[in-house]
């Protein structure tokens, strides 16, 4: 199996393949980028990836986790603090990749608008 990592398509970028990056993008940020031959597309794909996997991951674990000590978490006599922080130190790292996915998701919005932007300016333009 070849694997390419060449950026998209050369020629003029028209509106209408603007907006399908613009989409690319809110659907995994960083695609979208590429097919807009924009090199900002290869670090928002890694970010996208990592915070899936870690989300996945640690997602995963944490729901275990949960499912194994969940009569000992609605124990009404327990210390409520004691449970948040055994709940924080479960959740940590499952948070810190929906956080590295929305990153990477704010980021490649930033860039589709800037896309969809200068392609309407380019259009114009001739």
């Amino acid at each position: 199996m070849k694997i390419n990592l060449r950026l998209g398509p050369p020629g003029p970028l028209t509106r209408e393949r603007a907006w399908i990056c613009f989409s690319m993008n809110m659907g995994f940020p960083g695609s979208g980028s590429l097919m807009a031959r924009r090199l900002v597309g290869y670090p928002q794909a890694v970010l996208t990836i990592s915070g899936i996997l870690l989300t996945l991951f640690f997602g995963g674990r944490f729901v275990t986790w949960f499912f194994a000590n969940w009569s000992r978490l609605q124990n009404p006599g327990g210390d409520p603090l004691e449970t948040m922080r055994e709940i924080w130190m479960a959740v940590r790292w499952a948070l810190a990749g929906m956080g590295l996915f929305a990153l990477a998701w704010l980021w490649g919005l930033a860039t589709g608008l800037s896309i969809v932007s200068r392609a309407k300016r380019e259009q114009q333009g001739l």
